[in-house]
Order: C-alpha cells, then structure tokens, then sequence
C-alpha cells in the first residue's frame, strides 16, 4: 500500500482540481433521511405477508431448561410458531474465541441461538414466539412458562471474583496482554515522586437510536437479510455459517443503519433467528429487540479495575510507568477489552510495565464499544497523569510535553505522524488555559466551583482489504459501489467526494451505492477503519477507471488524461464527459480497485492525536457538575469532509462528557441483571448537559496511512475527553473522584469537599 494507486504516477487527491474533497458539503443522504424516505431494517416491506417474531429471554443467569410449556402460547390466534432448543432448526456450532481461524474473523464465525439447554446469562434467547401481527408475538410471548434446573449463584462484578483474575494468552489475538521495558519495580521505588492510585469503570452500553432489527425474506434456497449492521460482509458470513448454507445463498442488506458504536459489529440473535423462522414458514419474518433486550442480547462495555502507576523525577520526567486492568469475559467465550494499549504509545519512560487480566462473569459476552481501550483506558491513565501533575507542581501540558517520546516508546518504530504537541498548545491558546487556576478549588463564580481540566486523546489508526468499483454511464454519472455501511457517519457523503475528486465529476453527478453483501466486499463500520478503507477502495477503482478512459483516448500514459467539472482533456482534444463516452464507450465503463494494508501499517506507530479541554462548574451546595466549555483540538491526517468530522469529533467529546458525569449500568448481583435497562434510567448527556462543545482539526496529511491521507476519525473524540472531564473537576473541587462516573454523592461526601 503507498499514497499512489497502481500504475498511476501521483495522487489525484492532493491536486484538489474539484475542489469537494474535504469542503464541508451537506450529507447527500440528508433529504431522504429528513424526508422520511431512508429505509431503516425494520421498515422494508413488499416481500409478500410478513410475520413478527418477539424473543423470549432466560430468568435466570446459571442453570439449565428443565421444561418449556409453549401450549397456552401456541393457542393464541394468529400464532405460528414457538421455536425453542427442542424444536429448532439444527445450527453450527458456537464457535469461541480460541477456534477462530484468524484474530479478526470473530464477526464471520457461526453464531447459533436456542442450540441447548443452557443458561449463560440473564436474558439469554429461550425461545422465539412468532405471529401474525407483532402485539400477537408479544402477548403470547408472556404466556410461555419455562421451568430451570441446577440454578446457581451468578458471578456478575469483576470485585467479586478479583481473585480469580487470569491473564489471557493474547488481547484480541494481535495486541500484547503483557509488555515490559527495563525495570519498574526499581525504578519505581527509587522514583522521587509517586502516584500509586486505583480507578473503576463501571459496565456501559451502546444505546444506537434504532434498535437491532431484522427482517428474512427466503426465495428457494437462498435468504435476504434486512439487517441493522455494521458489517454486511461479516453479517452475511455469520448467517452462511450458522445455517449451514453456502455464502453466495445470503445476502444482507443495510442502506441505512440508526447507530451503531460496535454494538452492530456482531450478528445478533435477531438476525439469526428471523432467517431460521421464515425458513420454516415459508414467509418473511421480522424480528426487533426491545431496549431492554439490547442490554443483554448486544454485547456491552466491560467493568474494569485499574491500577497506574507513576514513578517520575522531581522536574516531571517519568522514570517509571505502570498499567495494570481488570476487565471480564464471559463464562462461554473470552473477550479482552484492550484497556491499557493506549498507555504503551503515548509518553516516554524507561521502565514500564503494563499488563491485561479478565474474570468470567456470568453476564453476556462483552465486546466492543466506541473506542474499545483508550475510551476507559484513558479515563485512568489521564486522570493519573494530572495527580502527577499537581504531585509536580507543573502545569499537566508542560508534565506531558516534558515526557514526549520521539519514537514509540516501546517499540522504537516511527511515526507516520504525530501533531499531539501542536494538539496541546493551539487547544491551549484557543481554550485560554493560561486563566486556569493552579490551586484547586480557588476558582469561584457565585456558588459555582470553576475548575479547568486537559487530556491527551490517542486513537489507533487501522487499516483492512477493501474492493470498490466505479461505473461511468454513457451520459457521464458516475456509480460508485463498496459494500461499505453508513451507520450516521456520513460514509455516503465522504464516497461521493471521494469519487468526485478523482474524477473530476461534480458531485451531482455522483451515485454512492452501498449496505449491500452483493456489492464489492468492504470490512463495513468499525475500529475507525471504514472511511480509510472503503474509500481508499472507491480512489483505487476510480484511477483504474480513468486508466481505462485513457488506453480507450490512445494514450499509454493514463495521466495523460485530465478531468475537471467533467471535462475530459487529453492531447489536443477537449470533450464533456457524456461526448466522451458516446465516442468511446456508448454501453459504458467500469472497473473495480482493491486495497489492501502494506508495510507502512507494520513499520510505522500510526494513530489519531488530539487534546481536549474542559471547564466545569460544581454546585458549592449540591455538589452537582455542570460543563461550561469543551474543546477538542485534533491531528487525524487528511479531513474528507470537514462538517460530518467535525460532527463525529463532537460526538466523541459528548460520549466522554457522558462516561465521567452519566453512564453506568448497574447490576442486581442476586441474578446477574442489568437493572437500569432503558433510556429513562440509563442516563446520557441530554442537550443542555453539552454546551459549548467545539472541535477543530489541525491540518495534516499522513501518506503512511492510506491513499487518501487520511487517519480515523469516528472514535477519537472520545478517547481522553472523560478524563479532562474528571480533572476540570478536582481542580474547581479539590476532590479527586477514581471512580466512574462521578457523580454528586462522591463529591459531597469527600471529606476534601468544600464546606
């Protein structure tokens, strides 16, 4: 991979002749969507007289089925069908972490429901109750009566079983669980100044405004899955697996998804058991998960223990550097949330250590949610890094400017890029962080608290194979086609700059066709990999498009060609695109590209940097934090779309807002079961919680990254901003809260708290 297509002799992209790459241009999908006309999974229709499926999920967290009585359910009219273990279709086996046939096919792997007797978890698929109309689904689903067995006491807060932690034998199957450099324990001891704290993080989940929905639509022996997914591909290879059926029997479709933040990365029961039903009845099937059911049918944040440990000199240098996290995996699976890998490439120090261990729960599978790692990791490691600061007496940008590391840290490789200093000091200059008060608690505006705080943000930069293809008409429209997602992101808008630019087109004579399995294959939306990939994919496909326009022009040289506002020029001719084509290709033109990751992913340290600041005020009397002021100052290579990644960027800061005052899902440990199950007791930043939220972006290209230049953007805002959250706080309060969130009751009731 390198920043120029094959057999193309420069980068369309940088000489910007079209002008769109990078404007900040409304989304091309924003009329359907406001209009109502964007069709979300649960609204297709038109594929004869649908059916309605309601989940039915255990009471229970440990145990087994002794009996299910479906009769009174099954005499409801309208009823169709009670599918449970003893009557369902056979599946593949589940397939667990440790049988994947390669770290990153844990999306594609079977994925079986209501396959035996056993109880995982507390709202585990026990059945699935399906109907004419949903309200009959519904109500029969409640008639059904299930009897348990061997019920035992559920394990379900990582404190309770910390004893029995265990370090996996990989994170995620290509991150380290365990790294070390020199020796911490000595240099930690000998270190001058020390901070040795332990933070918390508690459960949390997705919360997409559209829920998990499905519908299955069967045409002989091959199924259509309308989906809410971020991964067609992935979804498509789940659904082949479990039913056993060749991949080219399914397709998946998704042209618009309602949210995602990796809860839509793994196919859910909804999916798999819509197609199972409507293959049995010979009719489509729509399946939905309520709220509640998404809390255990969807995969959630871990809780997590941390420990930082900070060994530096008197002037700030860190001698020694300690990481240490606790998370959960399930009783039936393993997951490891890569909690501490952020800390091994942000700052310079001789000695450190950092390690990841897990419990088993009996809770559902954990998994990925925005920003896995850095968004609790950082949490910690910054709030740290401010204790250092103060335990210093240095302002934290200097602590952190002082411990800036020319190289990765760790593993000495090079940058791609790194403007994380220049992120510090315009954030500072725009921010006014020269007014913050150096002495906690000094600051006062009437019975407010003002407090000032900062954080670094880091968030790796990944990059996966990806296939486009572009197609010219003859009246010169151009169709771009990647089986890439667009889950609210802009990936719609963002394609059809992509495509734009490098053909010279404008834009509304570009036609961005995605959401579907049947298209060239993308890795879909997730780990801030899909704008990278898919569009570097798209850029591929449409230089080897304009190859194709110059051998049919006689040219050997395909830069020898030259399109802008859809005038082709080449020798001493000049035509419209649509001339062009009626002279030269009357039925068309096509060509597909491929991406595919290089060298430079494994030579070089790549990540998205940024800085984000915050000011807050805390009630003298109630103890309750108000944001005043947040910013976030960003290096993420090339901005495809200036309006969609600034919306992304606040987004992020917003969710980090939400994991330091609001988020937390909280469990009954008597049965395993998430308590504060929907939207009214899971609490988010409404509006008037988010005032003052601003992100910039610096300028930058990274031709290490991709072909666009370009670094992920979707998960950055978040990394760190909870933590600036948590420092504003301690310096208006002089309390320093370590466990999330922090809430009124853990100020008030610090003794350092002011009276």
């Amino acid at each position: 991979m390198a920043d120029l297509a094959p057999g193309y002799p420069r980068n369309i992209l940088d000489e910007d002749k079209q002008g769109v790459l990078g404007r900040p241009l409304p989304r091309v999908d924003g009329p359907l969507k406001v209009s109502g006309q964007a069709q979300y999974a649960y609204e297709y229709a038109g594929h004869g007289k649908v059916a309605y499926g309601v989940i039915v999920g255990a009471t229970i967290a440990n145990g087994r089925i002794a009996a299910i009585d479906a009769s009174a359910a099954q005499r409801v009219p309208g009823v169709l069908l009670v599918m449970t273990h003893l009557t369902a279709p056979r599946q593949a086996d589940y397939v667990t972490f440790d049988e994947l046939p390669s770290p990153f096919a844990s999306y594609s792997v079977a994925r079986p429901f209501l396959f035996d007797d056993k109880v995982r978890y507390y709202g585990e698929p026990v059945a699935l109750v399906v109907a004419e109309t949903f309200e009959t689904a519904r109500d029969a689903a409640t008639l059904l009566k299930v009897r348990y067995i061997e019920e035992a006491s559920p394990a379900s807060r990582v404190k309770s079983v910390v004893a029995q932690a265990y370090a996996p034998k990989t994170v995620r199957g290509f991150i380290e669980t365990e790294t070390t450099k020199g020796d911490f324990a000595a240099a930690f001891e000998a270190a001058p100044v020390k901070i040795d704290a332990t933070y918390e993080t508690p459960f949390q989940h997705h919360q997409a405004i559209e829920l998990h929905a499905s519908m299955a639509v069967w045409n002989g022996d091959a199924v259509t899955v309308y989906v809410s997914t971020q991964l067609p591909i992935d979804c498509r290879d789940t659904i082949a697996a479990t039913l056993q059926i060749p991949k080219d029997k399914v397709r998946v479709v998704c042209k618009f998804v309602g949210g995602g933040f990796g809860g839509k990365l793994a196919t859910e029961a909804d999916a798999v058991l819509s197609a199972l039903a409507a293959r049995e009845l010979g009719r489509p099937v729509k399946t939905a998960l309520t709220r509640p059911q998404t809390f255990v049918n969807v995969a959630h944040r871990t809780e997590s223990i941390q420990r930082v440990r900070l060994g530096a000199a008197r002037d700030g240098r860190l001698l020694a550097l300690a990481h240490e996290s606790i998370g959960h995996t399930s009783v039936f699976d393993e997951f490891t949330e890569q909690i501490v890998d952020s800390t091994r490439h942000l700052y310079a120090a001789d000695n450190r250590w950092t390690a990841h261990r897990l419990v088993r729960l009996h809770l559902p599978q954990p998994g990925d949610m925005r920003a896995p790692g850095e968004a609790i990791g950082m949490l910690a490691f910054e709030a740290a890094m401010d204790e250092l600061a103060y335990a210093t007496g240095l302002d934290p940008i200097e602590l952190r400017v002082r411990n800036e590391p020319p190289v990765h840290p760790e593993n000495g490789k090079p940058f791609s890029t790194r403007k994380l200093l220049e992120c510090y000091h315009e954030g500072a200059r725009r921010f006014g962080w020269e007014r913050r008060p150096p002495q906690p608690g000094t600051l006062r505006d009437g019975r407010w608290l003002v407090g000032y705080g900062m954080a670094a943000a880091i968030r790796s930069n990944f990059m996966a194979p990806s296939h486009g293809r572009a197609m010219m008409a003859a009246d010169g429209r151009l169709t771009v086609q990647t089986a890439m997602t667009d889950i609210g992101t802009g990936t719609y808008t963002i394609l059809a700059q992509i495509a734009a630019e490098a053909m010279g087109l404008p834009m509304d004579r570009v036609v961005v066709e995605i959401g579907d399995s049947n298209l060239p294959p993308s890795p879909g939306s997730g780990g801030s990999w899909g704008a990278g990939s898919s569009g570097s994919g798209v850029y591929y496909a449409c230089i080897a498009l304009r190859g194709r326009m110059a051998k049919l022009a006689g040219l050997n040289d395909p830069a020898q060609i030259e399109i802008a506002d859809g005038i082709v020029s080449f020798g001493s001719h000049t035509l419209a695109i649509d001339e062009f084509m009626t002279k030269f290709a009357p039925g068309g033109l096509e060509a597909d590209g491929e991406i595919k990751p290089g060298k430079e992913m494994e030579e070089y340290s790549q990540n998205a940097y940024g800085a984000c600041f915050v000011e807050v005020g805390v009630d003298i009397d109630s103890g309750e934090t108000r944001l005043r002021r947040m910013l976030g100052v960003f290096a993420a290579g090339r901005i495809l779309n200036a309006r969609t990644a600034r919306s992304q960027a606040i987004g992020g800061l917003i969710w980090g807002l939400g994991s330091a005052l609001h988020e937390e899902t909280l469990v009954d440990e008597r049965y395993g079961l998430f308590l504060n199950n929907d939207l009214a007791a899971y609490h988010v930043p409404a509006h008037a919680d988010a005032v003052e939220v601003e992100a910039i972006f610096l300028p930058e290209l990274d031709d290490k990254s991709n072909p666009l230049k370009s670094k992920g953007i979707g998960e950055l805002g978040i990394c760190g901003a909870g933590a600036a959250v948590a420092n504003a706080i301690y310096n208006a309060s002089g309390v320093r809260v370590r466990s999330y969130p922090v809430t009124l009751d853990k100020l008030i009731m610090d003794p350092n708290f002011p009276n």
